[in-house]
């Protein structure tokens, strides 16, 4: 009786270790990525505010490639930064103010409105599209190319406001290509945008 006890024992152990090995030698699944279906959800069709007063609709950019940044007016560094730098870029890129669209949208319509944008996008040497809404529309807006912003109470009750310092560049389908970080040097950028524009 003890050695059948024994002998069943032996067996339940060698069980065991072959079913370990089977599970850690499987391999491992392939990873999911997202990566495709969250890029191909940035952007759509979108109606805002032109400089003027008019209605301004994305497909006005139709079959023209566009780099879109969302800031505000009273930005004291980031948004005049990059507009800069953006027109800096579209200078070196040497194929002339309509290689690509620059768009400037307001995260801070309460302020901006289309006149500020307008005098606004024109302190940077170079055509930008300034666009603000109502706080539904450019929430809405917002949503569709996932940035995030969010008041910032200042001393005297003021406010800034925090906000996605990315640029997003799109292709001349209106289908988003890359970004351009804060952080990224003027080179790989403008590599981004010879591909954008070829």
């Amino acid at each position: 009786m003890r050695r059948a006890r024994l002998i069943l024992w032996i067996a339940v152990g060698i069980a065991a270790v072959i079913a370990a090995a089977l599970f850690f030698a499987r391999p491992a699944p392939a990873p999911t990525s997202t990566a495709d279906s969250s890029f191909a959800d940035i952007g759509g069709p979108f109606t805002l505010t032109g400089s003027d007063g008019t209605p301004f609709a994305s497909p006005r950019l139709a079959g023209r490639p566009f780099a879109i940044f969302f800031g505000f007016t009273h930005c004291p560094d980031v948004c005049p930064t990059t507009l800069a730098r953006l027109a800096r870029l579209r200078k070196a890129l040497a194929k002339g103010d309509k290689a690509f669209a620059i768009l400037f949208v307001s995260v801070d319509p309460e302020r901006d409105s289309p006149a500020e944008m307008g005098r606004y996008s024109g302190l940077f040497g170079t055509p930008v599209i300034g666009l603000t809404g109502s706080p539904a529309a450019i929430a809405a807006v917002k949503k569709q190319f996932g940035i995030f912003s969010k008041k910032v109470p200042q001393p005297g009750g003021d406010y800034s406001v925090d906000h996605t310092a990315t640029v997003l560049l799109f292709d001349r389908a209106g289908q988003f290509s890359a970004t351009i970080a804060t952080d990224e040097g003027d080179g790989p950028a403008l590599d981004k945008l010879k591909l954008l524009t070829s």
